[in-house]
């Protein structure tokens, strides 16, 4: 390489590292450390590695890149701007502004180039196995011989933080297991952590740990050799039984007067600082936001090569259509977001004769007939196919040498898990879900928050939905978790009553193209709900629906999901009987209910009948919305009990003796504990 081409390369980076630095000074906030440290490796990787095309941040067969360590957003939003996409240096100049499209760590939603949304440690490391995993899978699926319509690599910046989390030991066993080669990760190994040396938490031999997980492990001493960096992802790429992760010794804001320090880590540097990180850089201290021509043209140019390698798979893509015009067809569908037009064909009705059907088990059968229709559906169990009544196909699964079969063992690992399946929904051409118990959805908690914010189209799966489960007692029995999940912003909950209503979720949870669902299903059997005598089941892509009107005016409103719903139509039975009339109302989802209009909402809950009584067990947590001032919840303040599930319920008033009793009591404005 000449010094020319040296010197080129080295003021690239360079500016790259201070465009960082001048963001976070200007926004007063942020952290510049990062930036400093690890922009030669994702110069190396940007320039002599990554498959990309600006100007087409969604082609499918781009590599992809994933920021784990979030927080150092300045350096992306650089890497973005100089080489190309659709960020502005006005852009850069609003870092965490308000309505900008450079916040505070990056969000795929709002910005062209971002994979995925990452800061919180150790989701992006996560995140890029669910990738891997995703492009190991649609390579199997599609390529054909002397065809490799998929083949690119997932990489990404982790850091000290990413690794200390449990989330990505999870994850990295995980990928270690099913040899995923084409994942490759750059560890920015800097020995700093926010409040200090990472020496005084964390001095385990990383790259052991990562040996025993089965990854291909390399050091590199020196985080500004360009050479030894580029020899090593090299090497990494060469390895194709197990992924990689490279060591990369670098100095945290790196040419500050701080570098080496926690203080760089999260702190804008300072007026002064700045001034004398750019005279080390050989930069004007009285010049901000400065990209030099020649290191313009020279990472534009390099933006432009992405361009021609995506023209050149277009055309390769042709020649695969016309000789496997039907596969062609459905990779197409699929990175479209589509479904096949035959999708729901398959997808099963009951009746009451069918006999009672716990909503775990109408899940499976429902999802096993979508997945003979829709191929690219993609996803699987944390160790709990069986319980989450999951297809299995017995021993055949998603592994190495194997990648083709699409159901997943994800081992006891739920929080990585929902990660991963957050990082295939945001790499396209597959519809992921997952499964596992209500209860165990607090440890992937993180994960299901950054998918909602995310807007990734993924489906949770959580069985065992209350204290009905019975006998495993309080440890498994949730309580507390529906009423959380509600709370987490573009998440869709759907707690279906009987077996159609299960179908019907999982028709809606298909269809969200922004969304994630979490659809929260019995283990209990349940009896199926006579479409021919009550509401069809179909209303559940209201949210709610009047499931079975009461003989004449209602005086009282009568609202349950799940399990509860089955106990409220006998209640209303009962009350009619003592000349009570009660309209049921099935509400499967909050979310749905609340995104119709007024007068649809009106007409199922009337601002006339405040007299209302809500059925679930769980939290009563925020059903005050829909019952009113003058209604009541029957609920669980309590965690549940250990026992037959039937004798747990009634032991908590799930009883149709204790419905109407509190009916009685709304009605006399009073409530009866």
């Amino acid at each position: 390489m000449s010094d020319q081409s040296k010197n080129l390369d080295q003021r690239s980076i360079d500016t790259i590292r201070l465009l960082s630095v001048d963001a976070v000074q200007k926004a007063n906030s942020g952290h510049p450390g990062l930036p400093l440290g690890a922009a030669p490796m994702a110069y190396v990787l940007w320039s002599r590695f990554l498959r990309f095309n600006p100007k087409d941040t969604h082609w499918p067969d781009r590599d992809r890149f994933i920021l784990s360590a979030g927080h150092g957003s300045a350096l992306l939003y650089s890497l973005l701007h100089v080489y190309g996409y659709p960020l502005s240096l006005n852009d850069l100049k609003k870092f965490r502004q308000i309505d900008s499209i450079t916040p505070g760590h990056p969000e795929s939603h709002l910005t062209e180039g971002i994979e995925v949304t990452t800061g919180p440690l150790g989701q992006g490391f996560a995140n890029g196995v669910g990738m891997a995993m995703a492009e190991a899978f649609l390579a199997a699926t599609y390529n054909k011989e002397g065809h490799n319509i998929v083949d690119h690599y997932t990489y990404s910046i982790v850091s000290d933080g990413d690794l200390m989390e449990g989330i990505a030991s999870e994850a990295a066993s995980l990928a270690g297991h099913l040899k995923l080669g084409k994942l490759i990760y750059l560890y920015d190994d800097n020995l700093i952590s926010l409040d200090g040396p990472t020496n005084l938490a964390f001095t385990e031999d990383r790259m052991a740990r990562f040996d025993a997980y089965g990854w291909h492990t390399q050091h590199v001493a020196d985080g500004n050799d360009l050479n030894a960096i580029e020899k090593a992802i090299r090497a990494a790429q060469d390895e194709t039984e197990r992924p990689s992760i490279i060591a990369v010794r670098t100095i945290i804001g790196y040419g500050s007067p701080q570098e080496g320090t926690s203080k760089v880590h999260g702190s804008p540097l300072g007026e002064e600082n700045v001034r004398k990180t750019k005279e080390f850089f050989g930069f004007d201290p009285d010049k901000s936001f400065v990209v030099p021509d020649d290191v313009k043209e020279h990472l534009h140019e390099l933006g432009k090569r992405g361009a021609e390698t995506q023209a050149d798979w277009k055309k390769r893509f042709a020649t695969y259509a016309e000789q496997f015009p039907a596969e062609a067809a459905t990779f197409n569908h699929s990175f479209s977001g589509k479904l096949p037009t035959d999708w729901a064909d398959d997808l099963p009705t009951f009746k009451p004769e069918d006999g009672p059907l716990a909503t775990r088990q109408a899940s499976g059968k429902a999802l096993t007939a979508l997945k003979q229709r829709i191929p690219f559906l993609f996803g699987g169990s944390a160790d709990l196919a069986s319980s989450n009544d999951m297809p299995t196909k017995g021993d055949v699964s998603f592994q190495p040498g194997h990648y083709e079969n699409s159901n997943i063992w994800f081992g006891v690992r739920e929080h990585a898990m929902g990660a991963a399946i957050n990082g295939m929904a945001q790499h396209e051409g597959v519809h992921p879900y997952c499964g596992t118990f209500l209860n165990f959805s607090d440890y992937m908690r993180g994960a299901i928050r950054l998918t909602a914010l995310a807007e990734s189209p993924a489906t949770f799966v959580f069985t065992h939905d209350s204290i009905g489960l019975g006998e495993d007692g309080p440890t498994h029995q949730p309580v507390e978790q529906v009423v959380s999940l509600r709370t987490v912003p573009n998440l869709i909950v759907i707690r279906p009553a009987d077996a159609n209503e299960t179908v019907e979720a999982w028709r809606v949870a298909m269809q969200q193209p922004r969304s994630p669902v979490a659809l929260i299903l019995g283990r209990q059997k349940l009896p199926v709900i006579d479409q021919t005598k009550y509401g069809s089941a179909k209303g559940l892509e209201k949210g709610a629906y009047i499931l079975s009107e009461a003989d004449g005016d209602p005086e009282l409103i009568l609202i349950a999901t799940g399990s509860e719903v089955s106990l409220v139509l006998e209640a209303q039975t009962e009350l009619k009987k003592q000349d009570i009339a009660a309209r049921v109302v099935s509400m499967p989802s909050w979310e749905l209910f609340d995104q119709q209009s007024t007068a649809y909402k009106h007409k199922v809950l009337p601002p006339s009948i405040r007299k209302r009584l809500a059925v679930e067990a769980g939290s009563p947590l925020g059903w005050h919305q829909y019952v009113t001032d003058e209604g009541f919840v029957i609920g669980l303040n309590r965690f549940g009990l250990s026992g037959p599930g039937e004798e747990v319920m009634a032991y908590f008033g799930f009883t149709v003796e204790n419905v109407v009793k509190q009916a009685k009591s709304v009605l006399k404005g009073v409530s009866s504990e």
